[in-house]
């Protein structure tokens, strides 16, 4: 089940929402892990034992961290147990796959399907183990609510990675408020919106993309850079607006990444869940920046390199990963101070790395990223534009035009500034209908749709 989905919003979320508000606060959590159970299921029911097993085994493995001289053993059980089932479950016919490439050999691979979500729970799972060992919290009371935790439905399948300290407080102990409830089914239909009226449809306008020409080598990526950011920043919307209406803060996962003024800033701004975990699992305990020149790049390769791995089982995502690497060494070694005295160039650079870095990203092996590359910088002879592709952008303009707009806080900024202006009255009482309006279009959108998915689901 996803959350742009008829079914989701119409029947699954209303039904909970009634039962939610109705049981006492002692039955909430179970109400809550419950239905996430549901909507885990009916999107993945033969894994379903493996989300249920590793939050038992990472529950009692945290208890048992607790006052024991084996402390470390216990903590290397744990660690080794949610990346040896991460492991298996996403990498295990890409290690068979390459292993047989390089030593000329045939075994069978496996066929196993990735269970959905298991990249965000595992790293919930992690996480959790580690600040309980380094006693940053203590470790949940009770079983119930730690499962709540980690299947919570609206962070268990895209995120955002959400930290047990983040939430310890409102899993025991959460308000629900009619502002809070206002605010988030505010939220989600603004996620919903990006998700359904945008991603979408640029998904669409780049499945039609298949000239090869100069323009349409650029185009791809540009609308495939615009379709995930909207897609994932759309879902992460959608599960904070559904956090605030069942008593959850969960924090941002993105802030305008595409208005970055370097890739130091752009993964400040982008995915934020993920690039602060890595930062605080992986790069700080490799020892940060505080060491010499040497181990520093190192520090940066080993992030770099798993932040790659972490997106799928593919070359091309390794590659990705490197090649932030590489711009990031460059950028923070000498260019950063140069882009920081220019206005436009900036922003135009970061764009820019952005967007080759989309072209790697989605496409599914080395050659054919070297293909469009070449396409796209002329290297290839092939005609800068043809027919075919200026009718498919003029056809997909308008949506290119907001997607552009929308990508940037101008509507936000207009919208306080409206807020707080002598047309606030008309503002309050237009908003309802703007909301209302977009959930509208949105439902027509899916009821007519042929194709909505979420892409960050296969990661």
């Amino acid at each position: 089940m996803v959350f742009s989905s008829v079914i989701f919003i119409y029947y699954f979320l209303p039904i909970l929402i009634v039962l939610y508000f109705l049981v006492a606060s002692k039955f909430k959590n179970f109400i809550l892990f419950l239905f996430s159970l549901i909507f885990y299921f009916l999107g993945e029911p033969k894994y379903i034992i493996i989300l249920i097993s590793s939050c038992i085994i990472n529950y009692y493995l945290s208890k048992l961290l607790v006052k024991n001289k084996h402390r470390k053993l216990i903590l290397f059980i744990g660690i080794s147990y949610n990346v040896i089932q991460l492991l298996i479950f996403k990498y295990i016919d890409f290690f068979i796959i390459n292993f047989n490439s390089a030593f000329n050999l045939n075994f069978p691979l496996t066929k196993i399907i990735m269970p959905i979500g298991i990249s965000f729970f595992t790293f919930q799972n992690l996480g959790y183990i580690v600040d309980v060992y380094l006693k940053k919290h203590e470790p949940s009371k009770h079983l119930l609510d730690y499962m709540t935790y980690v299947c919570l439905f609206p962070q268990l399948i895209a995120g955002p990675i959400v930290r047990y300290m983040d939430i310890q407080n409102e899993l025991t102990n959460r308000k629900s408020s009619f502002e809070n409830i206002s605010k988030g089914i505010k939220r989600f239909i603004i996620g919903l919106s990006k998700k359904v009226l945008i991603a979408n449809v640029l998904g669409e306008f780049a499945k039609l993309i298949i000239t090869q020409t100069v323009l349409a080598s650029w185009i791809k990526p540009i609308s495939f850079t615009l379709q995930i950011y909207f897609d994932f920043s759309g879902y992460s919307d959608m599960a904070i607006g559904l956090g605030l209406i069942f008593g959850f803060n969960f924090k941002e996962n993105f802030n305008y990444p595409l208005i970055a003024k370097s890739i130091t800033d752009f993964w400040r701004r982008w995915h934020i869940s993920l690039s602060s975990w890595f930062r605080d699992y992986v790069y700080i305990p490799l020892g940060g920046s505080r060491v010499n020149k040497i181990k520093w790049v190192r520090n940066l390769f080993v992030v770099w390199f798993l932040t790659g791995f972490w997106h799928g089982a593919n070359w091309n995502f390794i590659l990705w990963g490197l090649y932030f690497f590489v711009i990031l060494i460059i950028e923070k070694i000498f260019l950063k101070k140069y882009l920081d005295k220019t206005k436009v160039i900036k922003y135009i650079y970061t764009i820019f790395i952005v967007i080759i870095s989309f072209l790697i990203f989605s496409t599914d092996s080395i050659s054919n990223i070297l293909l469009e590359l070449k396409n796209m910088f002329f290297i290839n002879k092939i005609p800068f534009t043809d027919e075919v592709i200026i009718y498919y952008l003029r056809s997909y303009m308008v949506i290119f035009v907001i997607s552009i707009i929308c990508a940037t806080p101008l509507i936000k900024i207009i919208s306080n500034k409206l807020k707080e202006s002598k047309l606030k009255n008309i503002y309050f009482f237009l908003e309802p209908f703007v909301y209302l309006c977009l959930l509208i279009l949105s439902t027509a959108f899916l009821v007519d749709a042929s194709f909505n998915p979420f892409l960050y689901f296969r990661f």
